[in-house]
């Protein structure tokens, strides 16, 4: 299977979670066991020999994608999560998605300082979820050294809010 096939797979759903928001639904491509070895197959032939020393996932579609590309690089995962979902003592970060607020945090001692951090999601729209990541990852001493998704939506421009960092995107919609 080609990352091409992919856009077969992904269902879209218009007006989902509110009207006028077209979402796009990769629950096909987990279920799809093809198309989910085509996604962490490609994202990993990408990153193998980038020097990269952790995982940073975001919850929650992202973890699927993190933690099996993590095992690929043979890598650990670092979790992003939603507030409240941590039991450690944590770093947060507020952010701004196309409609609403969110905040994410990370436990303070999930990276050693210097440590190359790939930020991992299952999607990128208007940039904010991964920029208040990559932000976190700054703050606890990591270089943040790209980003990549399965799915972009390049017309929110989401990686213009990434800064230097390498973007990746298996699939994207313009």
């Amino acid at each position: 299977m080609q990352a091409s096939d992919l856009r077969r797979i992904i269902r879209e759903i218009p007006d989902f979670p509110r009207p006028g928001i077209n979402f796009y639904d990769l629950t096909p491509v987990f279920r799809d066991a093809k198309a989910f070895a085509t996604v962490v197959d490609r994202l990993v032939e990408r990153y193998r020999g980038v020097r990269i020393d952790a995982i940073a996932g975001i919850e929650a579609r992202g973890f699927l994608v993190a933690g099996a590309v993590a095992r690929g690089l043979g890598r650990g995962v670092v979790l992003v999560r939603k507030p409240g979902k941590l039991p450690g003592m944590t770093e947060g970060e507020p952010y701004v998605l196309e409609y609403g607020t969110g905040r994410v945090e990370v436990h303070r001692d999930a990276l050693s300082p210097g440590e190359r951090v790939l930020v991992v999601d299952d999607l990128l729209a208007t940039g904010g979820t991964a920029a208040a990541a990559g932000r976190l990852v700054e703050r606890l001493g990591g270089l943040v050294e790209g980003y990549a998704f399965l799915v972009e939506l390049s017309f929110l421009e989401g990686r213009r809010k990434l800064g230097d960092a390498s973007v990746f995107s298996l699939v994207q919609y313009a």
